[in-house]
């Protein structure tokens, strides 16, 4: 099969290239992973092509780089996986998809899992191949690094990312059986090459390191296949793992050691092609019946505001609260976010990803300080129930509850939130665990000190 041309889809002030292969009935979205390349044409020189030339063969498959990567255009670090998850929406637009099915393998599933539960209207089913929720080590989740670990091997890597020497480790990771040929570790060099440079690649590891998306397994709705190979690493119980919260997901172990999928196509695009023809045939492909979504819920309200009407008197207030709520709602504009109510002083308001709501909270008690008003803001992401084109449900009043808690100023979030929005350059302090009136367990939450 031929290289696809190469077109750009905008994303922001960022073009991300893409291509589309093969004319099949339902579109294909392959995430790939780490920041291998899937358009330059050494790519196509190699068994990469192979795998391609399969899928395409039963779907149109639709393919990009990501940003900073490949032939997208490069950027100043990775950006965290809201964005990236925008960048998957602009491709989708630009090639005329409206809904497909998501392929996310290696580090790319953290994201392809987070597009499945935040937007089922546009995923019609997931496919995720040897990878895991997150990369790092807890008490309830023991593969990865720790932290501390993450820190030191990404700096011990630092250096020699670009070497012949680190080039082959990452082969012997990715694809031992190929290393005895050197036609394979040739091509292999190339494509590493070819695909980022060296400061990009550390980026990357870094936001890696810190990715947490184990909340949202449970709000994956849409048909969900899970595949690994039995030989590679620590991935069996990371995929294991992510299968057994995921909703009805199913399960493949297939034989054989390497990670790179690239290695034996077709013994990977043969689980995946049945999968998805069976839900193509199910005439379930182009339904989209949402009543669930992960989103991030945001609440804020004015500090002392039965203080300020008691100075203001009742015309002075009111004329405050509507500049305070035209203040809050040209922030909902910028960060795309979507009032679900106002309660006197209170916005109640939704996002489709935590760093906007973030910003966007952060912009808010900025913005309002300039009228002489203070608030106080809480955040939370959690799957929330679609009633009447509202978002509800025990996120929200979680959403709530941190709101309470936070002080004058101050944008207060759940753990939650802080482990979706790895990359966005954000900071938080941790402010310790707090019991939240009429929700189970202790919450850890954490106030926001940069963006």
């Amino acid at each position: 099969m031929n290289r696809p041309e190469v077109r750009y889809a905008k994303s922001g002030d960022v073009s991300i290239a893409y291509g589309v292969v093969g004319d099949g009935p339902f579109d294909v979205v392959f995430v790939g992973g780490w920041v291998l390349s899937t358009l330059t044409a050494h790519v196509w020189r190699g068994s990469p092509a192979e795998f391609f030339s399969r899928m395409a063969s039963f779907c149109r498959l639709i393919l990009f780089d990501k940003r900073g990567t490949g032939l997208s255009d490069r950027v100043t670090g990775i950006p965290d996986l809201q964005t990236r998850m925008d960048d998957i929406r602009a491709v989708m637009d630009a090639a005329g998809s409206r809904r497909a099915a998501i392929v996310g393998v290696s580090e790319g599933g953290p994201m392809t899992i987070l597009f499945a539960a935040t937007y089922p209207e546009r995923t019609a089913a997931l496919v995720l191949y040897g990878t895991g929720p997150s990369h790092v080590k807890a008490a309830d989740y023991p593969w990865g690094l720790t932290a501390a670990e993450w820190d030191e091997e990404i700096r011990r890597a630092a250096p020699l990312v670009g070497t012949p020497e680190w080039i082959t480790e990452r082969q012997e990771a990715f694809a031992p059986s190929t290393l005895h040929d050197e036609a394979a570790r040739q091509w292999w060099r190339e494509w590493v090459l070819t695909s980022a440079s060296p400061s990009a690649v550390i980026a990357l590891r870094r936001m890696n390191s810190e990715i947490d998306v184990r909340h949202a397994l449970s709000a994956v709705r849409v048909p969900t296949l899970a595949l690994y190979r039995v030989g590679d690493g620590d991935y069996p119980q990371e995929t294991q793992y992510l299968a057994e919260r995921i909703p009805g997901a199913e399960l493949v172990e297939l034989p054989g050691e390497d990670h790179g999928w690239w290695v034996d196509p077709n013994q990977i695009v043969d689980t995946i092609e049945p999968f998805l023809r069976r839900i193509w045939s199910s005439g379930d492909w182009d339904v989209a019946e949402v009543d669930r979504v992960l989103a991030t819920v945001m609440f804020t309200d004015i500090v002392g505001s039965t203080e300020k009407l008691t100075e203001l008197g009742d015309r002075g207030w009111r004329e405050l609260l509507q500049k305070h709520h035209a203040v809050v709602r040209r922030q909902l504009v910028r960060f795309s976010g979507r009032e679900i109510d106002t309660a006197g002083d209170g916005f109640f308001a939704s996002f489709d990803g935590p760093a906007r709501a973030i910003r966007c909270a952060c912009a808010i008690t900025d913005a309002v300080r300039d009228l002489g008003l203070e608030v106080r803001a809480g955040l939370h992401t959690g799957e929330c129930e679609i009633v009447d084109g509202k978002v509800g449900g025990i996120a929200v009043h979680i959403g709530a509850r941190i709101a309470g808690r936070a002080a004058p100023g101050e944008v207060l979030v759940s753990s939650t939130v802080k482990d979706i929005v790895a990359g966005s350059g954000i900071t938080f302090e941790a402010r310790g665990e707090h019991e939240l009136k009429g929700i189970p367990g202790a919450w850890r939450l954490f106030s926001i000190s940069a963006t």
